[in-house]
Protein backbone atom coordinates (compact mmCIF):
# COMPACT_ATOMS: atom_id res chain seq x y z
CA UNK A 1 0.00 0.00 0.00
CA UNK A 2 1.62 3.40 -0.81
CA UNK A 3 2.09 6.33 1.32
CA UNK A 4 -0.68 8.40 0.14
CA UNK A 5 -3.08 5.05 0.21
CA UNK A 6 -2.70 4.17 3.41
CA UNK A 7 -3.22 8.18 4.64
CA UNK A 8 -6.43 8.14 2.94
CA UNK A 9 -7.28 4.55 4.59
CA UNK A 10 -6.92 6.08 7.54
CA UNK A 11 -8.59 9.67 6.61
CA UNK A 12 -11.81 7.15 6.07
CA UNK A 13 -11.63 5.34 8.95
CA UNK A 14 -11.53 8.33 10.81
CA UNK A 15 -14.33 9.31 9.24
CA UNK A 16 -16.39 6.69 10.04
CA UNK A 17 -15.44 6.34 13.90
CA UNK A 18 -19.05 7.99 14.88
CA UNK A 19 -18.23 9.33 18.18
CA UNK A 20 -17.40 13.05 18.15
CA UNK A 21 -14.07 13.59 19.99
CA UNK A 22 -13.40 16.56 19.96
CA UNK A 23 -14.86 19.23 22.77
CA UNK A 24 -17.83 20.61 21.67
CA UNK A 25 -18.33 18.82 18.54
CA UNK A 26 -22.03 16.90 18.72
CA UNK A 27 -22.43 14.06 15.54
CA UNK A 28 -25.95 13.43 14.84
CA UNK A 29 -26.99 10.17 12.52
CA UNK A 30 -30.04 11.51 10.31
CA UNK A 31 -31.95 9.23 8.05
CA UNK A 32 -34.70 11.39 6.14
CA UNK A 33 -37.99 10.30 4.28
CA UNK A 34 -38.61 13.42 3.08
CA UNK A 35 -37.56 17.17 3.44
CA UNK A 36 -36.81 17.09 7.44
CA UNK A 37 -33.01 16.68 6.86
CA UNK A 38 -32.88 20.00 4.91
CA UNK A 39 -34.94 21.63 7.29
CA UNK A 40 -33.24 20.22 10.35
CA UNK A 41 -29.39 21.41 8.52
CA UNK A 42 -31.06 25.09 8.72
CA UNK A 43 -32.61 24.79 12.42
CA UNK A 44 -28.80 23.22 13.45
CA UNK A 45 -27.06 26.51 11.58
CA UNK A 46 -29.17 28.99 13.53
CA UNK A 47 -28.38 27.22 16.67
CA UNK A 48 -24.59 27.28 16.30
CA UNK A 49 -25.01 30.86 15.76
CA UNK A 50 -26.68 30.59 19.11
CA UNK A 51 -23.94 28.76 20.16
CA UNK A 52 -20.76 29.57 18.83
CA UNK A 53 -19.09 26.87 20.91
CA UNK A 54 -21.07 24.06 19.66
CA UNK A 55 -19.91 22.40 16.22
CA UNK A 56 -22.90 20.05 15.65
CA UNK A 57 -21.93 17.92 12.50
CA UNK A 58 -24.98 16.19 10.69
CA UNK A 59 -24.72 12.54 9.03
CA UNK A 60 -27.46 12.25 6.47
CA UNK A 61 -27.54 8.41 6.04
CA UNK A 62 -30.34 6.01 4.72
CA UNK A 63 -32.61 4.35 7.16
CA UNK A 64 -31.45 1.10 6.19
CA UNK A 65 -27.71 2.38 7.87
CA UNK A 66 -29.87 3.67 10.65
CA UNK A 67 -31.49 0.03 11.27
CA UNK A 68 -28.10 -2.20 10.33
CA UNK A 69 -25.51 -0.87 11.04
CA UNK A 70 -26.23 1.58 14.46
CA UNK A 71 -26.89 -1.20 16.90
CA UNK A 72 -23.34 -2.54 15.74
CA UNK A 73 -22.04 0.52 17.03
CA UNK A 74 -23.88 0.74 19.90
CA UNK A 75 -22.67 -2.71 21.32
CA UNK A 76 -19.43 -2.20 20.22
CA UNK A 77 -19.63 1.15 22.91
CA UNK A 78 -19.49 3.50 19.85
CA UNK A 79 -21.61 5.62 18.03
CA UNK A 80 -22.97 9.16 17.46
CA UNK A 81 -23.88 11.59 20.01
CA UNK A 82 -27.29 11.68 18.58
CA UNK A 83 -29.32 9.25 16.64
CA UNK A 84 -33.05 9.50 14.79
CA UNK A 85 -34.21 5.93 15.38
CA UNK A 86 -37.61 3.83 15.31
CA UNK A 87 -35.93 1.29 17.32
CA UNK A 88 -36.75 3.06 20.30
CA UNK A 89 -37.60 0.49 23.23
CA UNK A 90 -35.21 -2.51 21.94
CA UNK A 91 -32.01 -0.35 21.98
CA UNK A 92 -32.97 1.94 25.24
CA UNK A 93 -29.83 0.50 27.35
CA UNK A 94 -27.55 2.73 24.57
CA UNK A 95 -29.80 5.78 25.44
CA UNK A 96 -28.28 8.30 27.65
CA UNK A 97 -30.43 9.82 30.35
CA UNK A 98 -30.71 13.53 29.88
CA UNK A 99 -32.79 14.12 32.70
CA UNK A 100 -29.36 15.43 34.76
CA UNK A 101 -28.15 17.64 31.97
CA UNK A 102 -31.50 19.47 30.81
CA UNK A 103 -32.58 22.64 31.68
CA UNK A 104 -36.22 22.18 32.15
CA UNK A 105 -37.03 18.36 34.05
CA UNK A 106 -40.72 19.39 33.81
CA UNK A 107 -41.18 20.72 30.55
CA UNK A 108 -40.02 17.80 29.14
CA UNK A 109 -42.03 15.49 31.19
CA UNK A 110 -45.47 17.78 30.44
CA UNK A 111 -45.22 17.53 26.45
CA UNK A 112 -43.33 14.33 25.60
CA UNK A 113 -44.16 12.66 28.37
CA UNK A 114 -46.93 10.85 26.95
CA UNK A 115 -44.24 8.82 24.53
CA UNK A 116 -41.65 9.12 26.67
CA UNK A 117 -41.91 5.06 27.86
CA UNK A 118 -41.75 4.29 24.08
CA UNK A 119 -37.84 5.04 24.50
CA UNK A 120 -36.51 4.16 27.91
CA UNK A 121 -35.30 1.42 29.88
CA UNK A 122 -38.32 -0.48 31.44
CA UNK A 123 -39.02 0.56 34.71
CA UNK A 124 -36.90 3.95 35.09
CA UNK A 125 -37.91 7.20 34.40
CA UNK A 126 -35.33 8.30 32.15
CA UNK A 127 -35.15 11.03 29.82
CA UNK A 128 -33.70 9.76 26.61
CA UNK A 129 -34.91 12.31 24.01
CA UNK A 130 -38.38 12.85 21.98
CA UNK A 131 -39.85 12.10 18.83
CA UNK A 132 -39.57 14.02 16.25
CA UNK A 133 -42.86 13.06 14.93
CA UNK A 134 -45.66 10.69 15.50
CA UNK A 135 -46.93 8.78 12.52
CA UNK A 136 -49.61 6.45 11.88
CA UNK A 137 -49.63 3.67 9.38
CA UNK A 138 -52.41 3.82 6.42
CA UNK A 139 -53.29 3.96 3.20
CA UNK A 140 -53.28 5.66 0.36
CA UNK A 141 -55.27 5.33 -3.17
CA UNK A 142 -54.48 7.19 -7.10
CA UNK A 143 -57.77 8.84 -7.01
CA UNK A 144 -57.09 9.93 -10.71
CA UNK A 145 -56.62 5.68 -11.36
CA UNK A 146 -60.03 5.19 -9.49
CA UNK A 147 -62.01 7.90 -11.18
CA UNK A 148 -60.61 7.02 -14.89
CA UNK A 149 -61.44 3.27 -14.21
CA UNK A 150 -65.01 4.52 -13.20
CA UNK A 151 -64.49 2.50 -10.05
CA UNK A 152 -65.62 4.20 -6.41
CA UNK A 153 -62.88 4.26 -3.68
CA UNK A 154 -63.78 1.44 -0.86
CA UNK A 155 -65.69 3.53 1.94
CA UNK A 156 -64.03 3.78 5.55
CA UNK A 157 -65.08 0.87 6.72
CA UNK A 158 -64.23 -1.09 3.81
CA UNK A 159 -62.37 -4.40 4.56
CA UNK A 160 -58.70 -5.47 3.04
CA UNK A 161 -60.82 -7.52 0.68
CA UNK A 162 -62.90 -5.00 -0.48
CA UNK A 163 -59.60 -3.04 -1.51
CA UNK A 164 -57.76 -6.04 -3.10
CA UNK A 165 -61.20 -6.16 -4.89
CA UNK A 166 -61.28 -3.08 -5.86
CA UNK A 167 -57.43 -2.36 -6.63
CA UNK A 168 -57.48 -5.40 -8.73
CA UNK A 169 -60.42 -4.05 -11.18
CA UNK A 170 -58.80 -0.36 -11.69
CA UNK A 171 -54.97 -1.97 -11.65
CA UNK A 172 -56.90 -4.43 -15.00
CA UNK A 173 -58.79 -1.48 -16.27
CA UNK A 174 -56.05 0.96 -16.73
CA UNK A 175 -53.41 -1.58 -17.34
CA UNK A 176 -50.97 -0.49 -14.38
CA UNK A 177 -48.69 -2.96 -13.25
CA UNK A 178 -49.55 -3.70 -9.23
CA UNK A 179 -52.89 -3.01 -7.50
CA UNK A 180 -51.82 -3.19 -3.96
CA UNK A 181 -48.49 -2.68 -2.06
CA UNK A 182 -47.42 -3.17 1.33
CA UNK A 183 -43.88 -1.95 2.74
CA UNK A 184 -41.63 -4.64 3.45
CA UNK A 185 -41.67 -4.33 7.22
CA UNK A 186 -43.24 -6.46 9.87
CA UNK A 187 -44.53 -2.93 11.76
CA UNK A 188 -46.52 -2.53 8.05
CA UNK A 189 -47.87 -6.04 8.28
CA UNK A 190 -48.41 -5.32 12.36
CA UNK A 191 -51.42 -3.04 11.83
CA UNK A 192 -53.80 -5.75 9.42
CA UNK A 193 -52.53 -8.67 11.88
CA UNK A 194 -53.93 -7.17 14.68
CA UNK A 195 -57.10 -5.99 12.43
CA UNK A 196 -57.64 -9.36 12.31
CA UNK A 197 -57.38 -9.89 16.26
CA UNK A 198 -53.72 -11.26 16.73
CA UNK A 199 -52.02 -10.49 19.97
CA UNK A 200 -48.32 -10.94 19.89
CA UNK A 201 -48.06 -10.70 23.97
CA UNK A 202 -48.03 -13.52 25.84
CA UNK A 203 -49.71 -13.74 29.81
CA UNK A 204 -46.06 -13.69 30.67
CA UNK A 205 -45.37 -10.21 28.77
CA UNK A 206 -42.72 -12.08 26.51
CA UNK A 207 -44.00 -12.99 23.07
CA UNK A 208 -47.04 -14.94 22.41
CA UNK A 209 -46.68 -17.86 19.85
CA UNK A 210 -48.17 -16.80 16.13
CA UNK A 211 -52.07 -16.93 16.30
CA UNK A 212 -54.67 -17.24 14.36
CA UNK A 213 -54.94 -13.87 14.10
CA UNK A 214 -52.06 -12.99 12.24
CA UNK A 215 -51.59 -16.49 10.16
CA UNK A 216 -55.22 -15.37 8.83
CA UNK A 217 -53.89 -12.17 7.40
CA UNK A 218 -50.60 -13.41 6.29
CA UNK A 219 -52.28 -15.81 4.58
CA UNK A 220 -54.31 -13.74 2.75
CA UNK A 221 -51.13 -11.56 1.95
CA UNK A 222 -49.14 -13.93 0.63
CA UNK A 223 -51.92 -15.36 -1.52
CA UNK A 224 -51.97 -11.61 -2.55
CA UNK A 225 -48.44 -11.55 -3.38
CA UNK A 226 -48.54 -15.70 -5.21
CA UNK A 227 -51.68 -14.12 -7.47
CA UNK A 228 -50.28 -10.65 -8.30
CA UNK A 229 -52.89 -8.68 -6.28
CA UNK A 230 -50.27 -7.64 -4.41
CA UNK A 231 -46.11 -6.18 -5.51
CA UNK A 232 -44.29 -9.06 -5.13
CA UNK A 233 -41.26 -6.31 -6.27
CA UNK A 234 -41.40 -5.13 -3.21
CA UNK A 235 -40.95 -8.15 -0.98
CA UNK A 236 -38.39 -10.46 -2.44
CA UNK A 237 -36.45 -7.90 -3.64
CA UNK A 238 -34.05 -8.07 -0.66
CA UNK A 239 -33.28 -10.55 2.09
CA UNK A 240 -33.60 -10.70 5.79
CA UNK A 241 -35.13 -7.89 7.34
CA UNK A 242 -34.72 -5.12 5.28
CA UNK A 243 -36.62 -2.41 4.46
CA UNK A 244 -37.90 -1.94 1.42
CA UNK A 245 -41.23 0.68 0.91
CA UNK A 246 -43.22 0.81 -2.22
CA UNK A 247 -43.42 4.32 -2.45
CA UNK A 248 -41.65 5.08 -5.74
CA UNK A 249 -43.78 2.61 -7.64
CA UNK A 250 -47.52 4.65 -6.09
CA UNK A 251 -45.33 7.88 -6.86
CA UNK A 252 -45.12 7.03 -10.31
CA UNK A 253 -48.67 6.00 -11.11
CA UNK A 254 -48.11 2.02 -11.44
CA UNK A 255 -49.89 1.29 -8.17
CA UNK A 256 -53.32 1.67 -7.10
CA UNK A 257 -53.39 1.90 -3.49
CA UNK A 258 -50.35 1.81 -1.42
CA UNK A 259 -50.32 0.62 2.50
CA UNK A 260 -47.79 2.47 4.01
CA UNK A 261 -48.13 5.47 6.70
CA UNK A 262 -48.34 9.34 7.57
CA UNK A 263 -44.52 10.07 7.28
CA UNK A 264 -45.38 9.77 2.93
CA UNK A 265 -47.09 12.44 3.06
CA UNK A 266 -44.63 15.25 2.73
CA UNK A 267 -43.01 12.95 0.22
CA UNK A 268 -45.95 12.26 -2.03
CA UNK A 269 -46.50 15.89 -1.79
CA UNK A 270 -43.28 17.37 -2.99
CA UNK A 271 -42.73 14.58 -5.97
CA UNK A 272 -46.48 13.65 -6.74
CA UNK A 273 -46.74 17.00 -7.23
CA UNK A 274 -50.04 17.73 -9.68
CA UNK A 275 -49.61 14.62 -11.72
CA UNK A 276 -52.89 13.02 -10.53
CA UNK A 277 -54.88 12.95 -7.63
CA UNK A 278 -54.05 11.24 -4.38
CA UNK A 279 -56.35 10.36 -0.86
CA UNK A 280 -54.93 8.69 2.81
CA UNK A 281 -57.70 6.39 3.31
CA UNK A 282 -57.35 5.33 7.10
CA UNK A 283 -56.64 1.69 7.67
CA UNK A 284 -58.70 -1.56 6.05
CA UNK A 285 -60.65 -3.33 7.98
CA UNK A 286 -60.32 -7.07 9.35
CA UNK A 287 -62.51 -9.56 11.14
CA UNK A 288 -61.66 -7.42 14.53
CA UNK A 289 -61.00 -3.92 14.15
CA UNK A 290 -59.80 -0.87 11.60
CA UNK A 291 -56.24 -0.20 13.31
CA UNK A 292 -53.26 0.95 11.94
CA UNK A 293 -49.97 1.25 14.07
CA UNK A 294 -48.74 3.93 15.61
CA UNK A 295 -45.16 4.94 15.78
CA UNK A 296 -42.58 7.43 14.71
CA UNK A 297 -38.95 8.57 15.19
CA UNK A 298 -36.99 9.20 17.80
CA UNK A 299 -34.25 11.27 18.31
CA UNK A 300 -32.25 10.10 21.29
CA UNK A 301 -28.56 11.01 23.34
CA UNK A 302 -26.65 8.18 23.00
CA UNK A 303 -25.01 7.22 26.64
CA UNK A 304 -21.25 6.65 24.90
CA UNK A 305 -20.87 10.53 23.88
CA UNK A 306 -18.10 12.13 25.42
CA UNK A 307 -19.53 15.60 25.55
CA UNK A 308 -22.74 14.84 27.07
CA UNK A 309 -23.37 18.91 28.23
CA UNK A 310 -23.49 19.98 24.67
CA UNK A 311 -25.51 16.86 23.60
CA UNK A 312 -28.25 18.28 26.40
CA UNK A 313 -27.83 21.85 24.58
CA UNK A 314 -28.84 20.63 21.17
CA UNK A 315 -31.83 18.49 22.53
CA UNK A 316 -32.87 21.27 24.41
CA UNK A 317 -32.90 23.55 21.53
CA UNK A 318 -34.96 21.09 18.94
CA UNK A 319 -37.19 19.84 21.90
CA UNK A 320 -38.04 23.65 22.59
CA UNK A 321 -42.22 24.61 21.14
CA UNK A 322 -41.56 27.33 19.02
CA UNK A 323 -38.65 24.49 16.94
CA UNK A 324 -40.72 21.97 16.99
CA UNK A 325 -43.54 23.85 15.49
CA UNK A 326 -41.43 25.27 12.80
CA UNK A 327 -40.14 21.68 12.14
CA UNK A 328 -43.43 20.12 12.07
CA UNK A 329 -45.49 22.60 10.02
CA UNK A 330 -42.47 22.82 7.36
CA UNK A 331 -41.69 19.26 7.53
CA UNK A 332 -46.08 18.16 7.43
CA UNK A 333 -45.35 15.85 10.17
CA UNK A 334 -47.31 15.53 13.37
CA UNK A 335 -45.96 16.62 16.62
CA UNK A 336 -45.57 14.96 19.75
CA UNK A 337 -45.28 17.91 22.05
CA UNK A 338 -48.28 18.37 23.90
CA UNK A 339 -47.88 22.02 23.96
CA UNK A 340 -47.75 22.39 20.03
CA UNK A 341 -50.67 19.80 19.41
CA UNK A 342 -52.79 21.70 21.83
CA UNK A 343 -52.19 25.25 20.24
CA UNK A 344 -52.89 24.19 16.62
CA UNK A 345 -50.03 24.09 13.33
CA UNK A 346 -50.02 25.97 10.15
CA UNK A 347 -48.81 23.08 7.54
CA UNK A 348 -46.45 25.39 5.37
CA UNK A 349 -47.91 23.54 1.65
CA UNK A 350 -50.33 24.51 -0.60
CA UNK A 351 -51.24 21.32 -1.39
CA UNK A 352 -54.86 20.82 -0.65
CA UNK A 353 -54.58 16.94 -0.84
CA UNK A 354 -51.67 16.60 1.66
CA UNK A 355 -53.67 18.80 4.30
CA UNK A 356 -56.24 16.45 3.80
CA UNK A 357 -54.20 13.36 3.78
CA UNK A 358 -52.80 14.73 6.97
CA UNK A 359 -56.53 15.08 9.04
CA UNK A 360 -57.62 11.74 7.46
CA UNK A 361 -54.64 10.64 9.24
CA UNK A 362 -55.23 12.69 12.79
CA UNK A 363 -59.08 11.20 12.34
CA UNK A 364 -57.72 7.40 11.83
CA UNK A 365 -56.21 8.11 15.45
CA UNK A 366 -59.24 7.56 17.03
CA UNK A 367 -59.51 3.70 15.37
CA UNK A 368 -56.14 2.66 17.19
CA UNK A 369 -56.93 -0.62 19.13
CA UNK A 370 -55.41 -0.42 22.74
CA UNK A 371 -52.89 -3.57 22.09
CA UNK A 372 -51.53 -1.36 18.48
CA UNK A 373 -50.82 1.79 21.27
CA UNK A 374 -49.28 -0.79 23.21
CA UNK A 375 -46.55 -2.28 21.04
CA UNK A 376 -44.34 1.17 20.46
CA UNK A 377 -43.59 0.62 24.14
CA UNK A 378 -42.89 -3.22 24.71
CA UNK A 379 -39.31 -4.38 24.19
CA UNK A 380 -40.43 -7.41 21.93
CA UNK A 381 -41.71 -5.76 19.32
CA UNK A 382 -38.67 -5.03 16.77
CA UNK A 383 -37.75 -8.92 17.70
CA UNK A 384 -41.49 -9.83 16.75
CA UNK A 385 -40.92 -7.65 13.37
CA UNK A 386 -37.95 -8.76 11.83
CA UNK A 387 -38.96 -12.15 12.35
CA UNK A 388 -42.30 -11.64 10.18
CA UNK A 389 -40.39 -9.85 7.37
CA UNK A 390 -37.85 -12.46 7.24
CA UNK A 391 -40.05 -15.57 7.00
CA UNK A 392 -42.99 -14.07 5.30
CA UNK A 393 -40.52 -12.99 2.48
CA UNK A 394 -39.55 -16.61 2.22
CA UNK A 395 -43.00 -17.59 1.43
CA UNK A 396 -44.53 -14.89 -0.52
CA UNK A 397 -41.10 -16.04 -2.39
CA UNK A 398 -41.82 -19.71 -2.99
CA UNK A 399 -39.02 -20.68 -0.39
CA UNK A 400 -41.16 -21.60 2.45
CA UNK A 401 -44.70 -23.33 2.72
CA UNK A 402 -46.77 -21.27 4.78
CA UNK A 403 -46.76 -23.68 7.56
CA UNK A 404 -42.93 -24.08 7.70
CA UNK A 405 -42.83 -19.74 7.84
CA UNK A 406 -44.92 -19.59 10.78
CA UNK A 407 -42.91 -22.14 12.59
CA UNK A 408 -40.27 -20.52 12.14
CA UNK A 409 -41.58 -17.12 13.15
CA UNK A 410 -42.05 -18.19 16.26
CA UNK A 411 -38.16 -20.28 16.57
CA UNK A 412 -37.13 -17.18 15.43
CA UNK A 413 -38.86 -15.06 18.24
CA UNK A 414 -37.81 -17.75 20.72
CA UNK A 415 -34.21 -18.07 19.90
CA UNK A 416 -34.16 -14.43 20.56
CA UNK A 417 -35.35 -14.47 23.88
CA UNK A 418 -33.79 -17.13 24.62
CA UNK A 419 -30.15 -15.43 24.04
CA UNK A 420 -31.48 -12.20 25.73
CA UNK A 421 -31.40 -13.85 29.15
CA UNK A 422 -34.46 -11.71 29.94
Amino acid sequence: MTKTSTMLAAFAIGLLASTAAMAGDVRIMWYSDGVEGEVLKDLLGRFMKENPGINVILDNVSYSVVREQLPVQLEAGDGPDIARVTNLKALSQHWLDLRPLVADTAYWDKNFGGQADWMRPDGSNQISGFMTQITLTGGFANKTLFDQAGVAIPAKDATWDDWAKAAKQVAESQKVPFPMALDRSGHRLTGPNLSYGSNYIGPDGKPAPLDDGAKNFITKFVGWVTDGTMSKDVWVSAAGSTYRAGADDFINGQLVYYYSGSWQVPNFSTKIGSNFDWVATGSPCGSANCTGMPGGAGLVAIKYTKNPKEVAKVMDYLAREDIVKEFSERTLFLPAHKGVIEKGLDFKTDDEQAKAALNTFVSSTSSLSDLAQKLPGWYWSDTIYGALVTRVSQAAAGELKLDEAFSRIDADIAAKVKDSGL
